[in-house]
């Protein structure tokens, strides 16, 4: 099963990403585990320096914004 991780404090912006992500993973149907990572530690060993940030399989696909839904749609094509 493919991890989606939202990186973010809980500022308006992580929680707008990590409402985006689950919809877009809601619409495709996929069976995507979506983690919330907080810690300040676990996310600087992302090395992602400003949040919101979303790791596909431990991978950064995108940091220091909010994504579109689009942008989400098309990331989970290529996952």
């Amino acid at each position: 099963m493919k991890t989606i991780k939202i990186l973010g404090t809980g500022c308006p912006k992580c929680k707008q990403t990590e409402a985006i992500v689950r919809q877009a993973v809601e619409e495709k149907g996929l069976p995507i585990a979506i983690e919330k990572v907080e810690d300040i530690m676990a996310i600087m060993a992302y090395q992602v320096l400003s949040t919101p940030a979303v790791v596909i399989d431990e991978e950064v696909k995108i940091k220091g914004r909010v994504p579109s839904l689009s942008e989400v749609m098309e990331l989970l094509n290529q996952a």
